[in-house]
């Protein structure tokens, strides 16, 4: 049991002004994992009065001093790496094997990236006798979701800091874990009282005191986009700038000469990798209709293959999703597909065969749909967990056309055998973020999208570039 009763403000662990606790429970067997304190308004008002107080001293450090830093903390974060990775297995249920191999590097890649794009940005520009410079914004609010509980706190308080502002964490209170080890990694690396500051609780309490908040500059939000509508709102009245990424429901576009082994790759590891809660999954696979039966041939045993199971155990391929609700939520997904004339492939409702010790866990079957069309519930909205869809198209014109026919536009995938027609298909797709066959995912580029997948972009100094604003100094002779 994880007991974690204090909040981080102003550089020392402190209880909430009005101590209470959230019970967490393990998603894969559904028992107590733990307790984490639950902050309110007064607690935001202490984290955003020590960051406004930190801002004066540690915007004025200079780019080198705040590259060692960065280095300073990736490197603290290299030796607190299986604490982080067992934090984010008992929180989210991801299989162990995965939070050590994609979460952990992830959160920790974001310090270096950020680190090494600092060394070679240009904060300051002559222009003739004007000087052009980029200054951190302030004081930010970082809001994260539940489903990346490493990478996405890491990488809005790398670039934050990249920049010289100060910042209020306030992570998913489903994974409050992950967010407690990165708090400790950060003071052990030495960042300065008040720069950095973790104030646990509600979205619907510590989310919106932030966002309300008229010392808060700046607030990065990730999550649903309807939630993202209520952060511009108490907002707006402050003018803050607000950076969000949102929702996806990403295309795979398998092109006629595609290799069907990588096409069937990209779209089991794209689609149901982190139990399918991933923003960018590739949960609607477009293939040419002459090939669909061929490529559900090779699909659907590779679907059934993955090891779904205890989160601890090695070779486990997917774990449960993160909590009864979103199961829930999932299984209605289905239901939908089936009631609305979807070809159920493999998978369906209900849970998959699993020892009683696992039988209160949040599993989901590895489900796969055929002869979907584009105007469907499960075609059309983010189910956020393993569920993939197949849609035939007729033409590379006629997929392109479905790919981007979506309010959504933050990733996409392609796969063919000619390089060039892939990245013709690409640059068309209204995303912003493409794939192109087994290409490793990087994480030291931009990462946003387009449309309804929200307005800023994250990572290396295109995320660094998003807390920064800009001053022109007209007139120096110098």
């Amino acid at each position: 049991m994880r007991e974690f009763h204090n909040l981080y403000i102003d550089g020392s662990w402190t209880a909430p002004a009005e101590p209470a606790v959230l019970e967490l429970t393990d998603p894969a067997t559904g028992r107590p994992s733990g307790r984490a304190a639950l902050g309110g308004a007064t607690d935001v008002d202490r984290a955003v009065t020590a960051a406004r107080n930190a801002f004066a001293s540690f915007s004025i450090t200079t780019a080198a001093e705040r590259v060692d830093l960065l280095e300073a903390i990736g490197a603290e974060y290299a030796r607190r790496a299986e604490d982080m990775a067992q934090a984010v297995t008992e929180e989210l249920g991801s299989p162990l094997d995965l939070s050590r191999s994609l979460h952990v590097p992830s959160g920790q890649s974001q310090f270096h990236n950020a680190a090494r794009a600092l060394r070679n940005l240009d904060l300051v520009e002559k222009r003739g006798s004007t000087w052009v410079r980029r200054e951190p914004i302030g004081v930010c609010a970082l809001i994260t979701p539940w489903n990346y509980p490493a990478l996405q706190p890491a990488g809005k308080v790398a670039s934050a800091l990249a920049a010289g502002c100060t910042v209020v964490l306030k992570p998913a209170q489903l994974t409050p874990y992950s967010a407690v080890v990165l708090a400790e990694i950060l003071e052990a690396a030495g960042v300065p009282a008040g720069v950095f500051n973790l104030v646990l609780g509600r979205g619907s309490v510590i989310g919106d005191a932030l966002n309300q908040h008229p010392e808060v500059d700046m607030i990065s939000f990730t999550g649903s986009g309807p939630v993202a509508v209520g952060v511009l709102t108490a907002a707006a009245p402050t003018a803050k700038r607000v950076v969000t990424e949102l929702g996806g429901k990403s295309p795979q576009i398998v092109l006629p000469d595609a290799d069907l082994d990588t096409a069937v790759n990209t779209a089991v590891l794209y689609a149901l990798l982190n139990s399918g809660q991933t923003c960018g999954a590739a949960s609607r696979t477009l293939v040419p209709r002459e090939r669909q039966d061929e490529f559900l041939a090779a699909l659907t045993p590779a679907a059934e293959a993955l090891k779904v199971g205890d989160p601890h155990s090695q070779g486990t391929s997917m774990g449960p999703v993160v909590s009864a609700g979103q199961w829930d939520t999932v299984q209605g997904y289905i239901r939908k597909g089936i009631e609305e004339g979807a070809r159920l492939v493999t998978g369906g409702p209900g849970k998959p065969d699993l020892p009683d010790t696992l039988k209160d866990g949040h599993f989901v079957r590895p489900t796969v749909f055929a002869d979907v069309t584009n105007d469907m519930t499960i075609a059309r909205e983010e189910i956020f967990g393993p569920v993939m869809s197949v849609i035939a198209y007729e033409s590379i014109e006629d997929a392109i056309t479905i790919a981007n026919d979506s309010p959504y536009g933050l990733c996409g995938y392609v796969t063919s055998g000619d390089p060039q027609q892939a990245l013709a298909v690409a640059e068309r797709m209204r995303t912003g973020y493409v794939l192109i066959n087994d290409a490793d995912f990087d994480f030291n580029t931009s990462w946003g999208g387009y449309k309804q997948s929200g307005n800023g972009r994250e990572w290396a100094d295109f995320g660094i570039g998003e807390y920064l604003e800009t001053k022109s100094i007209v007139g120096v002779h110098a």
